[in-house]
């Protein structure tokens, strides 16, 4: 059987009339040699908290870049902005880095791109970036979920050979909607039951119903697991595996919370047809330009 030939297995079948037990992943979490003590505390937890990636400067000049996107009404009005359905608020903008120049400098650089590159151990592109908002007294959560569920159901990514970089551009307290993960969670892979409508994706961005785990599922995981949370001062981040079960609690501080989420992706594991959905979402979700960041 051809490397080609594997990614065309569904070895991750989700999306099903009928419920679906959990069960182990058969891929490595780090795909390169586990030569560190920091990639054999990502292998065992699947995750990592890197304190100060951005400089408080950094932080600013890409904090402000972004209020100058968002304050474009014709920004506004293009489907990579996605808007909370309750508080009409900016909830995620997408293909930042398409948008900002500058955005587009900083992920392609080796202190961030190269985080990828060492953990999955081959060349990487952006499979999705963004910015994800929280905003004070009605920000709306982010319930459990596994990214590389609906990556591979709704996307066709064949296996979980991605990893995620979120970059907190405020302070992420315990109180205001920080991201919550299972330690170790990783390892199981969570079937999802329900088939999948077509143009998902302009219900999920808001609210997700379909891809979501089951409550005895995810209360299995937490029993083993346990939940932590990642808070830090702006311009630390959380480097995460793909299928690292996480969400987020609505933020009723004064506190706003955002994030700069970026998904890398091995080029060796490039997008197929979707294995549980009717089309591919679109490129800003998604994307189809597999060419490595340099």
């Amino acid at each position: 059987m051809t490397l080609s030939d594997y990614g065309l297995i569904d070895r991750y079948r989700t999306r099903t009339v009928a419920g679906t037990p959990p069960f182990d992943r058969d891929d490595p979490t780090v795909w390169g040699p586990i030569d560190s003590h920091g990639l054999a505390e990502f292998d065992d937890n699947g995750f990592a908290v890197l304190d100060m990636l951005l400089d408080p400067d950094e932080v600013r000049a890409v904090a402000a870049e972004i209020e100058h996107l968002t304050s474009d009404p014709e920004l506004l009005l293009d489907e990579r902005v996605i808007i909370e359905r309750a508080s009409h608020r900016v909830r995620s903008v997408f293909d930042v880095h398409r948008l900002s120049p500058m955005i587009g400098d900083l992920v392609r650089q080796d202190r961030i791109a190269g985080l990828a590159r060492q953990i999955l151990g081959s060349d990487v592109y952006l499979h999705q970036a963004r910015v994800n908002y929280m905003p004070g007294f009605s920000g709306a959560g982010f319930y459990w979920h596994s990214d590389f569920e609906t990556w591979h159901a709704e996307d066709g990514m064949p296996a979980p050979r991605a990893v995620s970089l979120s970059i907190a551009l405020t302070d992420n307290y315990p109180f205001n909607g920080s991201l919550m993960v299972m330690p170790g969670s990783h390892r199981t892979f969570v079937p999802c039951q329900g088939e999948t409508p077509t143009d998902h994706h302009r219900v999920s961005l808001r609210q997700q119903d379909i891809g979501v785990p089951s409550q005895e599922a995810l209360t299995d995981l937490a029993g083993k697991h346990g939940i932590t949370q990642f808070t830090g001062p702006a311009g630390s981040a959380l480097l995460f595996d793909s299928n690292l079960m996480h969400g987020s609690s609505g933020n009723i501080t004064p506190f706003p919370r955002s994030n700069l989420f970026l998904v890398f992706n091995s080029v060796e594991n490039t997008l197929r047809d979707p294995y549980s959905a009717p089309d591919p979402r679109p490129e800003y979700l998604a994307s189809r330009d597999f060419t490595p960041l340099r």
